[in-house]
């Protein structure tokens, strides 16, 4: 793997993987999703190394108490760090380190199942501080790359005409100037940008000022809070962007909601953001090139100083997938 593949990367909403092996795909590489008999996620590439099988249409068996994976083809099985365990053809022969498929790190946060291709040398994109109700929105599968998709995220300037009569209006267009700060590790963000927005939140009963706070996590995540009035003690809602590259001009995209709202259903907050993101999908799929230009090609203005960082971003750190 390149080294931009660094770092973690989510494939699956964590509910979405059961008893039985899931397939997932990342930076165009196919893998096998699957729980042990401790309900611990691992992954695999979806390949037997016997014959190249995709892992993820055989089944999770139970042998002596200890789940292990098995090939739908001759029924090889494979521990949670792809080590082989048994060949049913040779059952007395001991497998050696070459009948292994390959593991990669997993863990689980954010609602979602993130993968390591580096041996997960690196920390998981954290947004920081946020409400304590987690809600998991998509996944969304879009037509575009990832850095699109995150550019858009961080995009104020549409609110009006993409999303009229919800987050913006055509009476509100202008964006006020605002400051873009880098961390450390040279990620930008905003730490204060005010919106009036009609519909802000699926709770919204009218139109508000809504103070937001920008902050990109990795080159393919970002994460936002939202604070209706500015004067509340607390953040009401911050959504997380998690974006998996499938491949260089396709995506899978998931929203972390995390909200102080205690009673408000899962389903009502997830209609309000599927809203959202159903929006922006058909602008984001009409976009050419697919892949974000970081050299040239594109007219900026005062009010894209957010996204020219993210940019720029990108650049320093060296991604050449999804970009051009």
């Amino acid at each position: 793997m390149n080294d931009e593949h660094r770092g973690w990367h989510p494939v699956a909403t964590a509910t979405d993987l059961g008893a039985g092996p899931l397939a997932a795909t990342l930076f165009g590489a196919e893998l096998v999703l699957w729980r042990d008999e401790a309900g611990a996620p691992h992954a695999l590439a979806d390949r037997c190394p016997h014959r190249g099988t995709q892992l993820s249409l055989g089944a999770v068996r139970v042998v002596d108490g200890r789940a292990q994976l098995e090939c739908p083809y001759h029924g090889w099985r494979f521990d949670g760090a792809g080590r082989c365990l048994h060949i049913p053809a040779q059952p007395a022969f001991t497998p050696a380190a070459g009948h292994a498929a390959q593991g990669h790190p997993l863990r689980e946060a954010h609602g979602l199942l993130w993968v390591s291709f580096d041996g997960a040398t690196s920390a998981l994109p954290d947004p920081g501080p946020v409400p304590g109700r987690a809600v998991v929105c998509g996944p969304y599968d879009v037509a575009t790359s990832a850095p699109r998709v995150v550019e858009n995220f961080l995009d104020t300037s549409h609110f009006a005409f993409v999303h009229e009569g919800w987050l913006g209006d055509r009476g509100h267009t202008e964006v006020p100037a605002y400051e873009v700060l880098l961390r450390a590790d040279g990620a930008p963000g905003v730490p204060h940008y005010r919106a009036w927005q009609p519909q802000a939140s699926a709770q919204s009963a009218g139109g508000a000022w809504i103070d937001y706070r920008y902050q990109v996590l990795s080159p393919c995540s970002a994460v936002l809070v939202k604070q209706a009035g500015g004067d509340a003690p607390a953040p009401q809602e911050a959504y997380a962007l998690w974006v998996a590259p499938l491949e260089p001009e396709r995506s899978r995209v998931w929203f972390t909601l995390y909200t102080s709202d205690p009673v408000t259903p899962d389903a009502t907050l997830r209609a309000f953001q599927h809203t959202i993101f159903t929006q922006d999908q058909p602008v984001l799929e009409s976009q050419r090139p697919r892949r974000l230009p970081l050299s040239g090609g594109e007219a900026h203005c005062a009010a894209d100083r957010l996204s020219a960082a993210y940019r720029r971003y990108l650049q320093a750190q060296g991604i050449t997938y999804g970009v051009c």
